[in-house]
């Protein structure tokens, strides 16, 4: 049943709009090209487990986990300039 400018599905398509949009986000940020033996920041080695299971790693655990705590969240609207991007 339509509601009101909203045809049927909007939710969902807006609900999968927005996580696919996150999803890029977030594998935009995954470490690309070739990876380093000793971390960026701080210069600690990194261990070759981390460098295995990440290729392209730059930073220890430690110096990942606090740019990751700088790192804002992507704003929770779906900003396709629709009456119904406003909807969560």
């Amino acid at each position: 049943m339509a509601n009101g400018w909203a045809g049927d599905g909007a939710v969902q398509d807006q609900i999968a709009h927005s996580i696919a949009d996150e999803v890029s986000r977030i594998r935009s940020l995954l470490p690309q090209g070739e990876g380093c033996d000793t971390c960026e920041a701080c210069g600690e080695t990194i261990p070759l487990a981390r460098r295995k299971a990440l290729p392209g790693v730059r930073l220890c655990v430690a110096c990942q986990q606090e740019r990751d705590k700088e790192q804002t969240a992507a704003s929770p609207y779906n900003r396709r300039g629709n009456k119904d991007s406003q909807l969560r």
